[in-house]
């Protein structure tokens, strides 16, 4: 299929991916002449665009053309929609064209359908941060593919220590995979020695609030401000974590017994992973987690209202450390 549209907030992977595309695309000798990168900034973009899009090649390999930042997806001019509707289907196999943006397109539009009709839709969209099980199956998958082995501990130990940032990610492993001339899985001991951990995240916040311990967590939230760790991402990884948990104690007060049922909603991709929640909630009311859940949403609004980051989130741990009775 010649055209692709990518689409999602992790440039990283996006860049990566685009580079291998573009790679496979053009002859290095003809590059020049064959590559044609358009900014989705004027009102003839679109159709700059399809039409290189239609024109053969010089030379050796193929024609790239690469539309940046399009809004094709979110609203199309009727004008703009014939002329994809037209040129789509006849984008012929010497040339790929490549449509990128960093938004969610809108199923309802006749555009977004005809991109799904004709183009290969490719999401890369950023993990969130409390969805530690996706964020290490993404840690095994680019390990695959710089073939380095993890044992399983180790990679659990880089998906802490990494988060959802990709372009970390794929350095640390690098660097691991330099360090690590072994046939063997990579140990965890080789994690620790050589990727910096911080042990300021914004889950142990979460954690140290389900407990309880107000200084441990006031001073956890302290130190992500002091590494401009912005509030509202801090708030965004702490009501996915407590909303979780909700989710998982409602569930098994109801006597839900299957993880798979439990997961599906709890928005946990991996069931094994219920074992492990509902041990962290076994102890909890979930009164309480509601109370802490609706304390969160409230400074999640008052942050979006201007309040002052600092202030507003000490307020509300030791809030929601009451809470759980610990305070």
């Amino acid at each position: 299929m010649p055209v692709y549209f990518f689409w999602g907030a992790d440039e990283f992977r996006m860049k990566k991916a685009i580079a291998a595309l573009r790679d496979r695309a053009l002859d290095p000798s003809w590059a020049s002449f064959n590559y044609d990168k358009i900014a989705a900034d004027t009102s003839d973009s679109v159709i700059q665009a399809l039409n290189q899009a239609v024109t053969p090649p010089f030379g050796l390999g193929q024609r790239f053309v690469w539309l940046t930042d399009t809004t094709l997806a979110q609203r199309c001019p009727e004008a703009v929609l014939q002329e994809l509707a037209r040129t789509l289907p006849a984008v012929p196999e010497t040339t790929v064209l490549l449509l990128t943006s960093a938004n969610k397109p809108d199923g309802r539009l006749k555009s977004t359908k005809l991109l799904q009709k004709h183009a290969d839709v490719r999401e890369f969209s950023s993990i969130p941060p409390w969805k530690v099980d996706q964020i290490t199956h993404q840690v095994y998958q680019v390990a695959k593919e710089i073939d380095l082995r993890l044992q399983p501990q180790a990679a659990e130990l880089l998906a802490a220590a990494v988060g959802s940032d990709t372009r970390r990610l794929y350095n640390e492993l690098e660097k691991l995979s330099l360090y690590w001339q072994s046939t063997e899985p990579l140990p965890p001991e080789a994690v620790t020695q050589l990727v910096v951990t911080s042990t300021q995240s914004s889950l142990q916040l979460a954690n140290a609030l389900r407990e309880g311990q107000v200084d441990r967590a006031l001073s956890l939230a302290a130190e992500l401000l002091g590494q401009n760790e912005p509030a509202l991402r801090i708030v965004s990884t702490l009501v996915g974590q407590f909303r979780t948990w909700l989710w998982v104690k409602v569930m098994s007060e109801a006597g839900e017994r299957d993880p798979r049922a439990i997961a599906q909603a709890a928005e946990v991709s991996n069931p094994k992973r219920i074992y492990f929640l509902q041990k962290e909630v076994r102890s909890l009311s979930a009164s309480a987690l509601q109370a802490a859940l609706d304390s969160l949403l409230a400074l999640e609004f008052s942050l979006k209202q201007g309040a002052p980051d600092q202030i507003a989130l000490q307020t509300k741990i030791i809030e929601i450390a009451h809470c759980f009775g610990h305070a």
